[in-house]
């Protein structure tokens, strides 16, 4: 299938430019021989590039984002050259990402929390694309970037208030410090599966707000953007909602 057949198939503006800048970094790699990659990718973008590469048959493209289980993902566009290094696992990702350890004073910790070390980083004028996962830790964070912003940021981050006292290094890909990703249980009581009716629940909020929330495409079905109301959720299904998080549908139980 060819790149016009592709782009057809999207009515949405964004959706086309992303997968125009896909394929520009994959004529430029093409033309240098060399590395390409996209800015970070949230998971509806990576699903909208997993569903180009199977279309076009693109088989010199990953998605990473540092770690395997980074939710904020690129594409690395190699070429041939490198082929064999990238499936051995032997490319060093160290290239690409640059990772930067915050460590807060203990009297301070308590008060950083994701937004705020996110928010930092923007308010330095650092686009959100350019910025990968950030990793909270009892004492500070991980932050995940590109490579390009390293400088950058070492240069900047004590220049704000909030990492004035904050002991600020790089560290290798190797040396992330993991949390084990915690989902809380909630359990909802609701007449129906529909849509909306389970946006109502899990956004605290009326079946009016729940329509305006899909309506306003900020909730996701398994990574799809999901407009319909009236869709039924199943079991295992993965809800995003944008501005309030991410929601795993573990097990419903039916009254007989």
């Amino acid at each position: 299938m060819d790149k016009k057949d592709i782009l057809d198939r999207y009515k949405k503006v964004e959706d086309k430019l992303l997968i125009s800048k896909f394929f520009d970094k994959i004529d430029l790699c093409e033309k240098t021989n060399k590395i390409e990659t996209t800015d970070f990718l949230n998971e509806l973008e990576q699903n909208i590039i997993k569903k180009v590469v199977n279309l076009a048959r693109i088989d010199n493209c990953i998605l990473f984002g540092g770690f395997d289980e980074a939710d904020r993902k690129i594409a690395i566009i190699y070429p041939e050259k490198m082929r064999e290094i990238i499936e051995n696992g032997s490319f060093k990702y160290d290239t690409i990402f640059s990772v930067f350890r915050i460590k807060i004073p203990e009297v301070d910790v308590k008060n950083f929390n994701h937004s705020v070390y996110l928010g930092g980083i923007i308010k330095l004028g650092i686009k959100r694309e350019k910025i990968g996962d950030i990793i909270v830790l009892s004492d500070g964070a991980d932050v995940i970037v590109k490579k390009e912003t390293e400088k950058f940021l070492f240069a900047n981050l004590k220049t704000l208030t909030r990492f004035r006292e904050a002991d600020i290094s790089n560290i290798t890909l190797s040396e992330l410090e993991f949390t084990e990703k915690k989902f809380e249980e909630i359990k909802l009581i609701t007449s129906s599966l529909r849509l909306d009716n389970i946006v109502s629940e899990l956004a605290k909020t009326s079946r009016n707000k729940a329509n305006e929330i899909i309506e306003q495409e900020r909730v996701l079905v398994n990574y799809e953007q999901e407009s319909k109301n009236t869709k039924l959720v199943k079991e295992k299904d993965i809800i995003t909602i944008r501005g309030k998080g991410k929601f795993i549908i573990d097990e419903v139980a039916r009254k007989y």
